[in-house]
């Protein structure tokens, strides 16, 4: 009996390393599919390719509006669409299935987006390659400028921007031709943008920054070069494409556009935004029950506002209590943009030693504050844009800063910086990046929901991490709370219940602390880019929910880092996939 059992032991142990065996075959072969889609998906995505680090195509700047771009796509999203649902899901590891998951997701929204004619409005004043060329021009973006080919790269990167601008009023026009054509408030903001940028002198275009950068160690010969082509191109090819663009939107297209706010006034108006609201929450939520979700967090945001108003010993309203805060001079001790920037750093300084308490891992990449450009501040919000270790370019929180001595504390400047900086952006994309246990489609991808669900969730960390314990500040930050949860109603009323520009702006300002500059900005976002905004409080909340559920089940087994870490360390998943994995982890803490 006893050689039975050791021949039965040996059979099972044979059987068990040939599964394992294929087990790994069959990841490995999985994992060189999803690389392949990542390499193939860079290639169509040149400007990405150069965020993440990849140098291969910094030469290259995609007609992303043209016929055969677009057709491109399509044959790109259906065939590996069509190998993906060739493996057996069910035999891939746990990992695998996560990417399995996301990439379906991905592709069937890439395939249904194809229902929609989007590239007839090719950009808007807040969202628009001609700002991301100036940016990635600048000097000071993710282009790199470190070498001879460095530069000659966006010499020849940089000429195909007036194809793109050609290719981009063709569809304005095949968008003019159908009734599908931006708001006119918006083009009116465009104009001057392009305008702006249209200069006589080459010396004063933002595109020569990388000429007052050249690195000391290039010889004479190639700066001389370089500066004449630069010189040349910004003459010759930038400044005749902004032009063209200024004149294209003036005369042409202005007549032509909208004096309504909201999709819903365009033909299939309604259908496109029920998809934005898809993809931007990757939930299955219809309009109306986000706007009746942010009703009910507007009245109970308001309520806590109320009580702290109370609390400072304010007499009067909430409204009242909203133009003291933004008014009165004692909010507003700037002098100029390097004491605001201070101020930011200072922040950091006072909540780091909490973070080790609620965080496994902090992230390798460099971090820094940086005021906006000036040609983007006007229009700007402030933002993260992601580092590279690769690239060895830090993460940038970069804060638009039009007159330092109006910039005013409690906008929100802690809960700002849990957001954009440290442990929002900063944290969940350079952590995502830095995992190399992740396929790089995962690594480098991200979805709205999720992103800035994960940013706004570490607004409510404050108090944990040592802030908030200025009333005005956490009034501040239960200003950007209500700020998320009025999105909710204004974007979805817009885009669905005919409410105008004036309406939403107002419904604005009875409900924070923001001034009529501020509020116009953001409902003009609003009406350029549909659903996005609508992604923040929907991922937060689903973050703050697991949490809560996960306190209550799990008890003294729960730790919060633990929870952060699982939160972040598969990178960004739709919610459904995300919620699903979340509540594996919570069963196994059991």
């Amino acid at each position: 009996m006893k050689r039975i059992a050791i021949v039965f032991a040996l059979i099972a142990g044979f059987v068990a390393c040939k599964q394992a065996n294929k087990t790994n075959e069959d990841s490995a072969k999985f994992g060189a599919f999803l690389e392949t889609y990542y390499q193939g998906q860079l290639k169509l995505s040149p400007l990405q390719a150069t965020v993440v680090g990849d140098e291969r195509y910094n030469d290259l700047l995609p007609n992303d509006g043209s016929e055969a771009v677009i057709a491109e796509w399509k044959k790109f999203n259906r065939g590996f669409l069509n190998i993906l649902n060739n493996y057996d899901r069910t035999s891939l590891s746990s990992n695998d299935q996560l990417s399995f998951d996301n990439l379906k997701y991905q592709l069937e929204i890439n395939i249904e987006a194809e229902k929609y004619h989007f590239e007839y409005m090719p950009f808007n004043q807040f969202e628009a390659l001609p700002f991301t060329i100036g940016q990635f021009g600048s000097g000071t973006g993710a282009q790199p400028f470190k070498t001879v080919k460095n530069y000659e790269d966006w010499l020849k990167r940089v000429t195909a921007f007036s194809v793109w601008a050609d290719t981009a009023i063709g569809n304005f026009r095949k968008g003019m031709a159908t009734g599908i054509v931006l708001p006119k408030i918006l083009v009116e903001k465009m104009i001057p943008q392009m305008q702006s940028m249209v200069v006589t002198d080459p010396k004063k275009s933002l595109f020569y920054g990388p000429i007052n950068l050249m690195p000391k160690t290039f010889s004479a010969a190639d700066k001389e070069r370089l500066t004449k082509e630069y010189a040349n191109s910004i003459l010759t090819v930038i400044v005749p494409t902004y032009k063209k663009l200024g004149d294209f939107l003036q005369k042409e297209y202005l007549p032509k556009t909208r004096t309504t706010s909201g999709f819903s006034s365009m033909p299939g108006g309604a259908e496109m935004y029920a998809f934005e609201v898809k993809i931007n929450t990757t939930t299955n939520k219809t309009p109306e029950e986000i706007y009746q979700t942010g009703l009910t967090e507007v009245a109970r945001i308001r309520a806590t506002m109320d009580s702290i108003k109370n609390a400072v010993g304010f007499k009067g309203d909430l409204k009242a209590f909203f133009e003291y805060m933004k008014e009165d001079k004692q909010f507003m001790p700037y002098h100029d943009a390097k004491e605001i920037i201070a101020a930011f750093e200072e922040i950091h300084q006072r909540m780091a030693p909490n973070l080790k308490n609620m965080f496994l891992h902090e992230p390798k990449t460099p971090f820094e504050v940086r005021q906006t450009e000036a040609f983007r501040a006007a229009s700007a919000s402030a933002e993260y844009n992601s580092g590279s270790l690769e690239a060895k370019r830090p993460g940038i929180f970069y804060v638009p800063i039009l007159d330092a001595t109006k910039f005013n504390t409690t906008s929100g400047m802690e809960s700002l910086f849990l957001h954009e900086a440290i442990p929002g952006h900063h944290y969940q994309i350079s952590l995502t990046q830095e995992n190399t246990a992740l396929p790089k489609f995962r690594r480098y991808g991200g979805h709205n929901a999720y992103v800035e669900g994960w940013a706004l969730y570490c607004e409510s960390l404050g108090k944990e991490l040592g802030l908030y314990k200025d009333p005005y500040q956490y009034m501040g930050a239960l200003g950007d709370e209500i700020h998320r949860a009025i999105r909710l109603v204004v974007d979805v009323a817009i885009h669905t219940k005919n409410m105008s520009r004036e309406e939403a702006i107002k419904y604005m300002m009875d409900n924070e602390a923001i001034s009529e500059q501020g509020a116009t900005a953001e409902i003009e976002r609003y009406m350029a880019i549909p659903g996005q905004a609508l992604g923040y409080k929907t991922g937060a909340m689903k973050i703050s929910a697991l949490r809560k559920k996960y306190e209550a089940s799990l008890g003294a087994k729960f730790n919060l880092a633990e929870f952060h870490n699982e939160v972040l360390k598969d990178g960004s998943l739709p919610l459904a996939v995300f919620e699903a994995k979340m509540d594996t982890w919570a069963a196994s803490k059991k």
